[in-house]
């Protein structure tokens, strides 16, 4: 039995458009790259860190939407017509974003490896309104892991951002 090669290797390339950090793009993407892969490799956009490749350290979380997910797990296709923020898109020099500040205020980072992935699985955190608690941000931030183990500072800096009355409001 002959297998058609065509079928059997799927299309080479996929159509998707997708907003990132604020701009239309229209892509041909292969049907197995990444998120990950398309913003760093395609787009240049590198803060989005490549860890673990495997989900488990969160250096590549980025927002789909709005909500946190580990981009190295995303494949790009599964987002067409979504709208992605990596860190590049969160804040600008001179007009950082409060959690940006925080970062800086608290020296919640240390290497900056963790921080792109950290900042952008904080905001998804601020944005679900789940996390009251200094326990509870421990928790939802599981996922991001840092090596250098500057975790008592990240906490300090996302309970300054959340005690500020913006993101008290739209938490409650």
């Amino acid at each position: 039995m002959e297998i058609d090669r065509l079928t059997a290797a799927g299309p080479t390339a996929v159509s998707i458009a997708l907003k990132v950090n604020g701009v239309e793009r229209r892509l041909e993407v292969p049907p197995s790259v990444t998120l990950l892969d398309l913003l760093r490799e395609r787009l240049d956009l590198t803060g989005s860190k490549k860890g673990c490749d495997q989900g488990q350290c969160g250096a590549c979380t980025v927002l789909v939407n709005g909500r946190r997910v580990n981009a190295c797990l995303q494949l790009a296709v599964m987002n067409d017509g979504a709208e992605i923020t990596t860190i590049e898109g969160v804040g600008q020099p001179g007009a950082l974003h409060p959690l940006q500040e925080a970062f800086i205020a608290h020296d919640a980072f240390q290497c900056g490896y963790c921080t792109p992935g950290q900042i952008c699985s904080a905001i998804g955190m601020m944005n679900e309104g789940h996390a009251k608690t200094e326990a509870e941000i421990r928790e939802l931030m599981s996922g991001n892991l840092c090596r250098c183990g500057a975790y008592g500072n990240i906490v300090d800096a996302i309970e300054d951002v959340m005690g500020r009355s913006a993101f008290k409001e739209a938490a409650e």
